[in-house]
């Protein structure tokens, strides 16, 4: 498939997913948000990890705050996305009640300040995993984002840095499931898509 093909297909499932959350009703999202992320909590990856990096949900993405809560009670570090921009840092999150004190961005989303000094993972050693939004997914790995490329990107900048990956693990309400997802070279692989 070429470039144009694989943008164009990408645009198209863009759409397609983005109704079906839109009519997904709340309880179901509440209900498989729960369930997904104690499939995550439960992974032999996440149990291992020692330095995680949990996506800060918006609305229409698998919520993370089990996750952010059980990193916290294990004594695990927790890194979070800051977008500023075109680029993306993960940066250290201390606790619960440090969550709650980040501000919000245009798009409701928690975040660390533009000023806002904070440890960043790529000069202290990396991360053990990266537990990854999206848009959609297929069952082999393959994740549909929003088309911003802020975690390709990251992505690669880690890998040419550390010589590998974490482990990446994707979060998805079960209307977010698809049969084939369109990939380019740019796109990285999920080790596992967790979804209901």
């Amino acid at each position: 498939m070429s470039a144009t093909a694989v943008k164009a297909a990408k645009a198209a499932l863009r759409k397609e997913i983005k109704s079906r959350i839109k009519n997904f009703a709340m309880e179901v999202r509440d209900r498989e948000s729960s369930l997904v992320q104690e499939k995550l909590i439960a992974t032999e990856q996440y149990q291992k990890s020692k330095r995680v990096c949990v996506y800060l949900d918006m609305d229409g993405e698998v919520r993370t705050d089990q996750i952010l809560k059980d990193v916290f009670r294990t004594g695990k570090q927790c890194y979070v996305p800051r977008i500023i921009g075109p680029h993306m840092d993960m940066l250290r999150l201390h606790s619960w009640e440090d969550y709650e004190s980040l501000p919000r961005t245009i798009w409701n989303i928690r975040q660390p300040g533009d000023k806002d000094e904070r440890e960043n993972c790529l000069e202290t050693g990396g991360l053990d995993m990266i537990v990854m939004p999206g848009l959609g997914f297929s069952m082999d790995g393959k994740r549909l984002g929003r088309g911003k490329g802020y975690y390709d990107t990251y992505l690669n900048t880690y890998q040419t840095k550390f010589g590998s990956l974490p482990s990446l693990l994707a979060l998805s309400f079960s209307i977010q499931v698809c049969e084939d997802v369109p990939v380019d070279e740019h796109d990285v692989l999920m080790d596992q898509v967790l979804a209901p």
